[in-house]
């Protein structure tokens, strides 16, 4: 009997940490006056039901999950600009305190579905009571308009069991093919967005220092 409990905390832990390290960047970059690539952070661990399903689907014993389930944990970051992916997928190269050990680009060779994000499959050293735990998690680097498509195929994945009906499915490559033109669009006005972005934030500080 699998204690779930036991196997899931670092997991947690990685998420968390990852987390924390990522707003930190965020952060560091809203101190200064560069653009910063992350607009927001998100993570979870794979809820219990979930990893049986895959498990199921995948022909994974569970002896093997730690090995062969590389999304157990999963961090998302959320950017504003697609240029912005890049330059967070060079952030994470740069870091030493942990490994990548894949990439798969669906920005560039999106899934049939119409699917895009940048995906690096990171081997994160989790600090335990017995000793260091290396754990895999998946990290999504995508934009915001990526992100509603995603959520909202997900769901129907969901509702429909992974059998998505033709008209439906149809109409969702249409949504993304929608969603990408929105991100080619927005990145051709990037300098006209950030120059207001800088303004609003001149004058959310005039106003602090006020107060």
């Amino acid at each position: 009997m699998m204690d779930w409990d036991v196997m899931l905390t670092p997991y947690k832990q990685a998420v968390e940490e990852l987390k924390i390290k990522l707003k930190g960047i965020r952060d560091q970059y809203q101190l200064t006056s560069k653009h910063t690539p992350i607009e927001f952070v998100t993570g979870r661990v794979k809820p219990v039901s979930s990893i049986l399903e895959k498990a199921k689907r995948k022909s994974i014993p569970l002896n093997k999950l730690e090995d062969e389930m590389q999304d157990l944990a999963g961090v998302r970051v959320m950017c504003q600009f697609v240029g912005d992916i890049d330059t967070v997928a060079e952030l994470i190269h740069a870091r030493t305190d942990f490994e990548i050990a894949e990439e798969r680009d669906y920005i560039k060779n999106e899934k049939r579905s119409g699917y895009r994000s940048y995906h690096m499959i990171l081997r994160y050293p989790v600090q335990t009571i017995d000793g260091e735990k290396p754990i895999l998690v998946e990290l999504q680097i995508r934009t915001l308009a990526m992100n509603f498509w995603a959520t909202i195929e997900h769901s129907l994945q969901y509702k429909y069991s992974g059998k998505i009906p033709e008209e439906i499915e149809q109409r969702l490559q249409k949504a993304a093919e929608a969603a990408y033109q929105l991100d080619e669009e927005m990145s051709k006005i990037r300098g006209e967005v950030q120059d207001a972005q800088q303004i609003i934030s001149k004058q959310r500080e005039s106003l602090r220092k006020r107060g």
